[in-house]
């Protein structure tokens, strides 16, 4: 497959240094957000807390949870709306403790289910008090046993049942979808579970907890990850290609495709966390690929093209590889675009930067890679030869 039916003849060095201006500005602007603006909003992966998401069987304002979570003292917890029917919420709330690790999880903990508790309200407190299990909470194990005693031999399998249900559906809002598509409980088995369970206001679709040496050691690692990537792919490079140049070039155009993505998303308030930190060493790797696909041909047709200047071997290269970009790229591009429309909330953060760094891997290996082996080149294995 070809874009091009003929090999197109665009100077791209001409605009190295326009490319190496707007990166200066794209980093810079970044940079001075994450460091004196809004900064980059650390996730529960890497900060200190218990990160909740809950599903409520009636739509709700964000200052009605709010409320619910001052009266036990947790006000300023930071609540927002996932959903779009006014019902689902991601909260995070955090307590901070001189304590063990060990204890501080088990802090986060007990605070998660003082959130719970908080937003369960009056009605289903006293439920629970009665003796009565919450359907819409209630875990596969505890199903299981109090549907033993109503159907010994289907127990297993009706539990399964109804919890990938509330699972895939979010919450239980009526006892009439039990009785209905896909379920298809029989009366007898739904009498049964409403003598014995009660369908709470809300169910916890997610909690997570790290604790401050967790979200500490955390982001120890993904620095270190993300900075062992890019020696590894120095030394690589610098080898295969026989010229630190080259990796000089590659660690350049990946460093600036992390600085860059990182600075456009610092702009969206969005939360780093764990698979934003996998979405940055996936672009690395996808950047590096088509640089070194490049960086072959420039190494193939110098052995071909002995009288022609570097500058225009490279403009050659780049020309002779844009149908390969545009469709590699362009695959990638439209994949990402699928997750991001409709992969949903949780995978949405993932594809939002994977979405940046497919674009900025185009860009940079384009416009950044070869003008960075130029200079380099030109100024210090000039003066090299002088000496």
């Amino acid at each position: 497959m070809q874009i091009f039916k003929k090999t197109p003849n665009i100077q791209f060095l001409k605009y190295k240094w326009i490319a190496l201006a707007l990166t200066l500005i794209i980093v810079v602007a970044g940079l001075i957000n994450i460091l004196a603006g809004k900064g980059l909003k650390l996730g529960v992966d890497f900060g200190e807390g218990t990160l909740i998401r809950v599903k409520f069987r009636e739509p709700v304002s964000v200052s009605e949870v709010r409320k619910l979570l001052s009266e036990v003292g947790l006000g300023d917890s930071v609540i927002q709306e996932a959903g779009k029917e006014s019902r689902e919420f991601q909260i995070r709330t955090m307590e901070k403790r001189t304590t063990t690790q060990d204890q501080e999880i088990e802090s986060h903990q007990i605070l998660a289910d003082r959130v719970i508790q908080a937003l369960q309200g009056e009605a289903d407190r006293k439920e629970l008090a009665r003796g009565l299990l919450d359907l819409n909470n209630i875990d596969r194990s505890n199903l299981t046993n109090l549907l033993r005693d109503l159907n010994p031999d289907q127990a297993e399998n009706l539990a399964n049942n109804i919890i990938d249900y509330r699972t895939t559906k979010g919450i239980i809002t009526g006892w009439d979808e039990l009785s209905k598509e896909p379920l298809n409980l029989s009366p007898e088995i739904v009498n049964n579970l409403q003598n014995r369970t009660f369908l709470g206001k809300l169910t916890v679709l997610s909690r997570e907890t790290v604790g401050p040496q967790v979200g500490k050691d955390l982001r120890k690692k993904a620095t270190q990850a993300i900075i062992w990537s890019l020696i590894g792919m120095l030394v690589y490079i610098a080898l295969r290609f026989k010229g630190v140049e080259y990796g000089a070039a590659a660690i350049f155009t990946l460093t600036q495709d992390v600085l860059i993505t990182l600075s456009i998303y610092s702009f969206t308030s969005r939360e780093i966390n764990l698979p934003i930190i996998a979405g940055l060493l996936t672009i690395v790797g996808f950047s590096i690929n088509d640089t070194i696909v490049i960086f072959d041909r420039i190494r193939e047709l110098q052995r071909t093209m002995r009288r022609e200047s570097l500058e225009n071997i490279m403009n050659l290269s780049l020309n002779l590889n844009l149908s390969r970009t545009l469709i590699t790229s362009g695959t990638v591009f439209l994949t990402v675009f699928s997750l991001y429309i409709f992969g949903g909330q949780v995978i949405n953060d993932f594809a939002f930067i994977m979405l940046i760094g497919t674009i900025e891997g185009v860009y940079s290996t384009i416009f950044l890679s070869c003008p960075v082996v130029l200079l380099w080149n030109h100024y210090f294995k000039k003066k090299k030869l002088h000496k």
